[in-house]
């Protein structure tokens, strides 16, 4: 759902993976304008579908326990990546060490974020939580200038922290004490949100530059969240005494196109326009979820949340941004 669970292993081993290619040769007017036309549909569409995301954990959170919808999410994921692989003829990475960092990446990036989103939704509107998602640059900055000593602290990253978590303030409608807000169902969505950085700088310091193929990782790393929750899910839940059908069908199409298709898209978006470029469709996802919410869901909207959302999605722009190189 979010860009770091992709470009935690695909950004960071670009440079390693990527094959060598001798330049094509130049291409007709009609043929510059489809291979841009074809990533800009994808892009579209990867938009919608984590756009949609969080309004399918909702539906599925009125059948099933939110543990059950995390399960099943994986569950649906991993199935498609494990098609790809077969189809690929990928083959599951090899060594211990490998698998003991993949364990605790699949905790960081997908069982703990995605589970906090589903109780989180149990209390909190999804338009709140595709919001609160939205906030995933901003820690990810912020714990950077710690983490990895690449990265520098600039006035213009500085900025854009103090400008995110302004938005993140007005979203909370801090001035009216957080009134009307379930402060638990908030406090797990924007700590699903950070989990989300820290998982990314777990994998870039572990795993960056591995042998190993990203559609392998990625497809080890669900599998692992899947025996997570498996594990979970059993000591937490009961077994539903009714089948919601409805509820089963979002879990369904969470896992089959929120998760595992999405993350296929977003390997060709990366491959072919770079991660900076692909990583804009983090900002276009409270957009969607906020329309969506409203719009199917009926959930109420009060102005300081799209007003809030704005903020934070300037201030992540701005966390992110390059200052330009000088001539």
């Amino acid at each position: 759902m979010c860009y770091e669970i992709v470009s935690a292993i695909v950004a960071p081993m670009s440079a390693v993976t990527e094959p060598r290619i001798s330049p094509a040769p130049p291409l007709s007017p009609a043929s510059r304008r489809h291979p841009a036309r074809d990533w800009r549909v994808r892009f579209g569409v990867l938009t919608l579908i984590w756009g949609f995301s969080f309004l399918l954990i909702k539906v599925g959170t009125q059948g099933y326990a939110p543990f059950q919808v995390t399960l099943g999410r994986l569950v649906f994921g991993t199935l498609v990546l494990a098609v790809a692989m077969v189809w690929k003829r990928e083959r599951l990475p090899r060594g211990a060490r490998t698998w003991v960092h993949l364990t605790v990446s699949a905790f960081l990036i997908n069982a703990l974020p995605w589970s906090l989103f589903a109780y989180a939704e149990l209390t909190i509107p999804s338009t709140l939580a595709g919001i609160c998602n939205a906030t995933s640059p901003l820690w990810g900055m912020t714990l950077s200038l710690v983490a990895l000593s690449e990265d520098r602290p600039t006035r213009r990253r500085v900025a854009g922290l103090g400008i995110g978590f302004l938005g993140v303030l007005t979203v909370l409608g801090a001035w009216q004490g957080f009134h009307g807000l379930d402060a638990a169902g908030m406090a797990m969505a924007l700590l699903a949100s950070l989990s989300y950085p820290v998982g990314w700088i777990y994998v870039r310091r572990t795993l960056a530059g591995s042998s190993h193929s990203n559609l392998s990782l990625s497809g080890a790393q669900l599998l692992l969240g899947t025996a997570q929750l498996a594990v979970v899910t059993p000591l937490f839940t009961t077994l539903p005494t009714r089948l919601a059908v409805v509820p089963l069908l979002a879990i369904v199409a969470l896992g089959v196109l929120g998760t595992g298709v999405a993350m296929l898209v977003q390997y060709g978006l990366v491959a072919e326009i770079g991660p900076t470029t692909a990583q804009m469709v983090t900002y276009f996802i409270p957009v969607i979820a906020t329309a969506a919410g409203v719009a199917i869901l009926g959930e109420s909207l009060s102005w300081s949340t799209p007003v809030g959302a704005v903020i934070v999605l300037a201030g992540a722009a701005l966390t992110q941004s390059r200052p330009k190189a000088s001539t």
